[in-house]
C-alpha cells in the first residue's frame, strides 16, 4: 500500500478563483473589521486568501466526513480520520478585490508514521498562487490521516508545549455560528465543525472541533490590531491539539522583533497550547 501511495506524489491540480467583493464583505463581517474598502482594485489582507480555492466537490463525490472522497486528487489513504497538521505560507504580491487568481497544487510528499495513537500518514501539499503580474503566495500544507478512535486506554499524554512570554493576551470563545460562517465562507463541508452528533458519535470528540483555520485567522487578526497598517508576510503554523466549540480559549502573542517576527499561539480552556504560529508581520 505504501508503494501505491507514493505513486501519487507529483500529481498536480489547478483551480482558478476570484477575490470577489461579497467574499471580502463577509470576511470583514466575520472578523469584525470596520472600514474595509470594497471597491474593485482595493487591497485585501494577505491572510484572507484562506477563503479561496475550495474543492467544490460534487455532492455525490463527498465522503462520510463531508470532505471530498479520497482517491480523486488526494491519495486513497486507508485511514478514516483527517485533520490539518500544519501549514507554512509566504506571501508575495498582496491580492486585490477583483483579482483572478490561479492556484496550482502538487502532492509534494506522503509520509507514513507511527504515533502515540496508532498509525498515521502525512500528505504534504504545495500550493502556488499566482495572478497575471506575478506570485501572490506559496503554501505547504500537511494533512494528517489517523486511525479511528478506540475506546481502549490511551497512552500517557506528552508534556505540554512550552509557551513563550506573552506580550498580550485576548479571550477567545468560538461558538457554533462562528464555525458555521467560516465553513460556509470557505465552502468547507467537514462535519466535525458543524455536525455535533457526527463529531461526538463517529469521530469521538466531546464537542464541535474548532477549524484550525478559524484559530489561525483570529490569531492573525488579533496581532494585526496591535500593528495597524501591517500585513502578514509569512506564517509557519502547527496544530498541537484541538480547540472545542463553546469553551473558553485565549489568543496570545509575543512582542515582534525588529524584523517583525513573533510567536502567536492559542491556549485551550486548561491553559495548554493548542496552535502555534511563527509569524512575520510588517
Amino acid at each position: 500500500m505504501q508503494d501505491d501511495l507514493q505513486s501519487w506524489v507529483g500529481r498536480t491540480r489547478r483551480v482558478t478563483d476570484e477575490m470577489a467583493t461579497p467574499l471580502v464583505r463577509r470576511m470583514a463581517a466575520l472578523t469584525d473589521r470596520e472600514g474595509v474598502v470594497l471597491d474593485r482594485g482595493a487591497p485585501v489582507p494577505n491572510h484572507w486568501l484562506c477563503m479561496l480555492f475550495d474543492d467544490a466537490a460534487a455532492q455525490a463525490a463527498l465522503g462520510a466526513d463531508g470532505h471530498a472522497a479520497k482517491g480523486d486528487f488526494l491519495p486513497p489513504v486507508p485511514l478514516p480520520r483527517r485533520m490539518l497538521g500544519g501549514r507554512r505560507l509566504t506571501y508575495g504580491t498582496a491580492p486585490r478585490i477583483g483579482d483572478v487568481l490561479d492556484r496550482e497544487t502538487a502532492i509534494a510528499a506522503i509520509t507514513p508514521k507511527r504515533g502515540r495513537s496508532g498509525d498515521l500518514v502525512f500528505v504534504t501539499l504545495r500550493h502556488t498562487i499566482t495572478r497575471p503580474d506575478g506570485l501572490v503566495a506559496v503554501e505547504e500544507q500537511d494533512i494528517a490521516y489517523l486511525e479511528a478512535r478506540r475506546e481502549a486506554a490511551r497512552p500517557a499524554a506528552e508534556a505540554p508545549a512550552e509557551k513563550p512570554v506573552a506580550a498580550w493576551r485576548e479571550p477567545f470563545r468560538p461558538d457554533p455560528v462562528m464555525l458555521f460562517r467560516y465553513s460556509a465562507l470557505a465552502f468547507n463541508g467537514h462535519r466535525i465543525h458543524f455536525d455535533a452528533d457526527y463529531t461526538r458519535d463517529v469521530e469521538g470528540y466531546p464537542a464541535l472541533v474548532v477549524n484550525g483555520g478559524v484559530t489561525t485567522l483570529f490569531l492573525l487578526e488579533a496581532a494585526l490590531r496591535r500593528q495597524p497598517g501591517a500585513q502578514v508576510l509569512a506564517t509557519d503554523t502547527r496544530t498541537l491539539k484541538p480547540l472545542f466549540c463553546d469553551r473558553s480559549a485565549m489568543l496570545c502573542g509575543t512582542a515582534p522583533d525588529a524584523e517583525g517576527n513573533g510567536i502567536l499561539w492559542a491556549e485551550d480552556d486548561t491553559g495548554a497550547m493548542a496552535l502555534r504560529i511563527k509569524a512575520r508581520i510588517g
